[in-house]
C-alpha cells in the first residue's frame, strides 16, 4: 500500500512502555507522519477502550481508523504497509530469527513487569 496525503495514522501510547517506544521508532524509522496520543493507563480514554476493547492497553495504531493492536503485529504491519526502509531481512531465516527474538524479549520483559508490579503492591 502507497502511502498518500489523505492517510490519517495515530499512535496511541505510553512514554515508559517499550512495546510504545519500538512503534514510535518503526514509524520515524519508515518516514511515516502520525499523530501520537499519550495514554494515562490508570484513566483510559475512550479510544483507548474503543480501539482495544479486549486488553485495554498500549500501543495501538489506527491507520485511516482501522485499530491495530499488540505491538509485534504492529511491527509486520508497518514494515507490510510502507515499503521504504525494511524492518526486517528479506532472508526468510534472518527474519524468522529477528521474530523469535522479539517474542523472546516480549516474553521476558513481560515477566519483569509483572514481577516489579507484584513487589510493588508488596511494599505498599
Amino acid at each position: 500500500m502507497a502511502t498518500s496525503n489523505q492517510e490519517e495514522v495515530r499512535l496511541l501510547g505510553k512514554w515508559a512502555s517499550p512495546f510504545s517506544n519500538r512503534i514510535d521508532l518503526a514509524l520515524k524509522l519508515k518516514g511515516v507522519p502520525y499523530k501520537y496520543s499519550e495514554e494515562n493507563l490508570a484513566n483510559k480514554s475512550d479510544d483507548l477502550l474503543k480501539y482495544n476493547p479486549v486488553y485495554k492497553k498500549v500501543p495501538i495504531l489506527v491507520h485511516n481508523g482501522n485499530p491495530i493492536a499488540e505491538s509485534l503485529i504492529i511491527l509486520e504491519y508497518i514494515d507490510e504497509t510502507w515499503n521504504n526502509n525494511p524492518l526486517l531481512s528479506e532472508d526468510p531465516y534472518e527474519r524468522a530469527l529477528s521474530r523469535f527474538w522479539s517474542k523472546t524479549l516480549d516474553d521476558k520483559v513481560s515477566i519483569m513487569v509483572l514481577f516489579l508490579v507484584t513487589l510493588l503492591i508488596l511494599m505498599f
